[in-house]
């Protein structure tokens, strides 16, 4: 085991941000993934494995809800009263079978893709157990303990406020570091981020894409980059939108421009799936005949920058020449490139690993695909898989049905967190290579599932008192 300084003191930095934040473990865990290559250590018996520093903030919160002098009363009163949270134990239980019996039961079957020895190089094999049947599983079953620990917190205590400032801490961290790579790249300093990124993965930091420099920010690549950025900007747009918030107005703005520069094809994919629902939601209001102010300065920026876009080109006709080399190498012509190539055969090997199974899937940590569905089907199985989709039909339904027993600032914080998760769910489709949600879904599934069972708790509260009142005030019968 190899303990990382540059890690340590980033996550001492963070500790104390969110000490001064008035939440030492709920606000550190989440900024905590603005940093998504710094590793506080490295585990040389897990194959070389690398936690980051949110996983750190995740054991701890998980350890302090379990010496909480009641935790088996608390968990007893989250497990009666959170439904989704049974899904989820059904789940961490099937990935913990799978991970252990399916590489041994189904060894040398099938086709597998996991890490060599050599840093950042992924080799074909036959399925075998290897370290990531643990790593990896482990790191799923951490994530799902702190949402049950999540859970635990937020349905005895009102700590909402808390997650509120840990998502705008994220995103300020977020946007502070890409704007940092963004200028020190451009500016010919060079990538002044390399220190903290102490994660043994595969850094590809000073990558270039069609003359543009890309942006990784504190990320081991650009891809990283972009699909945590559509998060941030997923849930301070939607904050903006249903709150007024300035300070999420400028960070959605930010966030926005990183995004486009990034030169990254989850970026781009993923931002052109994100406008589909927020044109559809602009042309309901325009239906409607109740254009919001917000819709309008959106409209006029488009047609801004459409119009400025325009004056550009009749000024100079190759203005946009890099741009569309760009586009092209990052969208149109990925497919076609050796990466495109690449990426699409770990995809079909990991389906057919899928069939070769009977369903049942390679394992947890087993290989790795290109794309998060694939990755579940192919290491979860059809049953893994239909549960995964269970647990995301709980955070697509979010505050329905309950939402106007609620206050506005708890739903603007519970729906821009849902978006954010979705936001994530979406870039890891693009290009994510784990089973692995990530931990902005079991913090999203936590909040959504623990509201949620606070208002329908709260709400069968207050019909029982309705109805002890009523029957105190009917008038007596004689039946004499």
């Amino acid at each position: 085991m190899q303990v990382s300084v540059p890690g340590l003191l980033v996550c001492v930095a963070v500790l104390a941000i969110a000490y001064y934040s008035r939440g030492v473990l709920i606000v550190g865990l989440i900024a905590s993934q603005a940093f998504g290559a710094t590793a506080v250590l490295t585990l040389t018996f897990l194959g070389g494995s690398s936690p980051l520093i949110y996983t750190m903030f995740e054991a701890l919160l998980v350890a302090a809800v379990a010496a909480r002098r009641r935790i088996w009363f608390d968990l007893g009163s989250v497990f009666g009263s959170i439904r989704p949270v049974w899904i989820l134990a059904s789940l961490m239980f099937y990935a913990i079978i799978g991970a252990w019996l399916f590489p041994r039961f189904f060894a040398g079957q099938t086709a597998v893709f996991v890490q060599s020895k050599i840093r950042g190089t992924v080799v074909e094999a036959s399925l075998a157990p290897v370290s990531g049947n643990i790593s990896q599983t482990g790191y799923f079953i951490l994530g799902g303990l702190t949402t049950i620990a999540l859970c635990t917190l937020l349905l005895h205590a009102d700590r909402l406020d808390q997650i509120r400032r840990g998502f705008f801490l994220w995103c300020g961290l977020h946007a502070a570091m890409g704007i940092v790579d963004f200028v020190g790249k451009n500016a010919g300093v060079g990538d002044v981020l390399a220190p903290i990124r102490t994660a043994n993965y595969a850094i590809i930091s000073d990558a270039y894409e069609a003359g543009f420099a890309r942006i990784t920010g504190p990320f081991s690549e650009a891809s990283s980059f972009a699909a945590a950025s559509l998060a941030c900007l997923a849930f301070c747009y939607t904050y903006w939108r249903r709150t007024k918030s300035p300070l999420a107005q400028w960070l959605s703005g930010i966030l926005l421009f990183l995004t486009i520069l990034s030169t990254s094809s989850t970026a781009y994919v993923g931002l052109t799936l994100l406008c589909i629902p927020v044109a559809l939601s602009m042309s309901a209001s325009v239906l409607r005949g109740k254009v919001e102010r917000a819709e309008i300065l959106i409209a006029v920026l488009m047609a801004i920058g459409a119009a400025a876009i325009m004056g550009f080109c009749l000024y100079r006709a190759d203005a946009l020449d890099p741009f569309v080399r760009l586009i092209n190498s990052t969208i149109i012509n990925k497919a076609d490139s050796a990466s495109g190539h690449e990426r699409t055969y770990w995809n079909l090997k990991s389906l057919q690993s899928f069939i070769d199974t009977s369903g049942l899937g390679v394992g947890f940590g087993s290989s790795r695909a290109s794309s998060w569905p694939i990755a579940v089907l192919s290491q979860l199985g059809f049953a893994g898989s239909l549960t995964m989709a269970m647990l995301l039909g709980v955070l697509a339904r979010g505050l329905g049905g309950v939402q106007q027993r609620v206050a506005p600032e708890t739903a603007a914080v519970v729906m821009s967190i849902r978006n954010a998760a979705f936001a994530g769910i979406i870039a890891n489709s693009v290009s994510g290579g784990s089973a692995d949600p990530g931990i902005l879904f079991f913090v999203a599934l936590a909040v959504v599932s623990a509201t949620r069972a606070s208002a329908l708790r709260t709400a069968a509260g207050f019909e029982r008192h309705s109805r002890y009142h009523a029957a105190k005030a009917m008038p007596a019968i004689d039946v004499a």
